[in-house]
């Protein structure tokens, strides 16, 4: 007998049929006499529908009022679960956020996890019930609700499996496990058995939309296996671990992301404290920078480049423009229209040919690199957003990293 966290995406669960496919899932799990505890998103496109009203009011909605309004999304798909597994001869009970109790910070639509109690969760199971959890939500220390992000229920599944030190997380969407890269843009993209945290973490925060990163960070600290597997089919999927010894596979994987925007500020003063007073307003605006790069100082100035997403740019380049103006910049130039391409693989580290061949697939497709960016298992090239799709083919097919003919 095992503790199973099953967690459900929106295309999962997106009417009524779906839900009901996902309760005959949840009771065969039950049939081997294991203890289910289900996070579940809302309904499909739920969430920007209630987003798009927000937004029909005020271009910019009341944070903490828009938390409130996204949050109501899964408990519908909460209570429907529940209705749909009862309906089966199943016990199971549906919590909210708060219920159970998911601690988070307030940074509204961004909030973090602080911890989750586990007790209320236990006495359930307890009891032999299955528990439905709504993901993607939790609650401050005000007692206010608060969301996590895009993708945040998958970040509520690793959570709650790590504060239940349950034995599997299974992530069910609608894909069927982590690929070489994206299928749409490479038809021979191979579905990995086995990817490391170190991998994943990479893959996910450099824009594979399979796993949100924050929960593979979870899942590496407190060492939960991952599997992410299709609801619509019976096939195993991709199992994420502790790292094998995988130096074979020199690159696993490839990568890209659009959603990245370019910052560049221009004939800055070269001296302690400039970088700062940059980057500090940014960071109290709760946005993250990416990739930094600094030009060699002439005549004491320099350049300064940096990325951030591009929900964030308008408002990161606000700020920017207020300090540049204040440290005598000579102009900040701004760049909406980039992309991020990736080449993930922990046997990188014993490889010192992997960034030079990268580059020369890059360069033979006149593909200009605009900033660079590496870490022990993964090099990243800013780009011309025009040529992402191509980027990602040429550098899948470099690496040989399709499926075999």
């Amino acid at each position: 007998m095992a503790l199973i966290i099953q967690k459900y995406g929106g295309t999962s669960v997106a009417d009524i049929e779906k839900i009901k496919g996902v309760a005959l899932r949840v009771k065969n799990t039950r049939k081997n006499s294991n203890d289910v505890v289900v996070v579940l998103s809302a309904m499909g496109s739920e969430t920007d529908r209630l987003l798009d009203m927000a937004k029909a009011i005020t271009d910019q909605p009341d944070q903490r009022e828009q938390d409130v309004l996204v949050s109501t999304g899964e408990q519908v798909s909460v209570s429907l679960l529940a209705i749909a597994l009862k309906s089966l001869g199943i016990d199971a009970t549906s919590f909210l956020g708060h219920q159970i109790k998911i601690q988070t910070d307030d940074f509204y639509g961004k909030a973090r996890i602080l911890k989750i109690d586990p007790e209320n969760m236990e006495r359930e199971l307890n009891q032999g019930k299955v528990l439905i959890i709504a993901g993607f939500q939790g609650v401050d220390h005000g007692g206010n609700i608060t969301t996590l992000g895009r993708g945040g229920s998958d970040t509520s599944a690793v959570a709650i499996a790590a504060a239940l030190n349950a034995d599997l997380c299974e992530i069910y969407t609608d894909v069927e496990g982590v690929f070489t890269t994206d299928p749409n843009i490479c038809s021979d993209a191979k579905k990995l058995e086995k990817i490391s945290y170190e991998e994943m973490l990479e893959m996910a925060s450099l824009g594979a939309r399979v796993l949100q990163t924050r929960s593979v960070q979870f899942a590496k600290k407190y060492q939960v296996p991952i599997h992410v597997r299709s609801t619509f089919q019976d096939s195993q999927g991709t199992l994420v671990t502790k790292e094998e010894n995988m130096e074979s596979v020199i690159v696993s994987g490839v990568a890209y992301n659009k959603d990245e925007a370019k910052i560049t500020v221009t004939k800055i003063p070269d001296k302690p404290g400039i970088a700062s007073r940059l980057f500090t307003p940014i960071s109290e605006a709760n946005i993250v920078v990416d990739m930094i790069i600094q030009n060699v100082s002439t005549d004491g100035l320099t350049d300064l480049t940096f990325t951030v997403p591009k929900a964030d740019f308008n408002k990161a380049l606000e700020l920017v423009r207020i300090t540049a103006a204040e440290i005598n910049a000579r102009e900040v130039l701004a760049d909406p229209n980039i992309a991020k391409v990736s080449i993930i693989g922990t046997g990188m580290r014993s490889h010192s040919s992997v960034a030079s061949s990268m580059f020369t697939a890059l360069a033979n497709e006149g593909i200009n690199i605009m900033m660079i960016s590496t870490s022990e298992i993964k090099i990243s090239c800013v780009i011309k957003e025009k040529y992402t799709e191509l980027a990602v083919r040429v550098l899948h097919d470099a690496f040989g990293l399709g499926e075999k003919t």
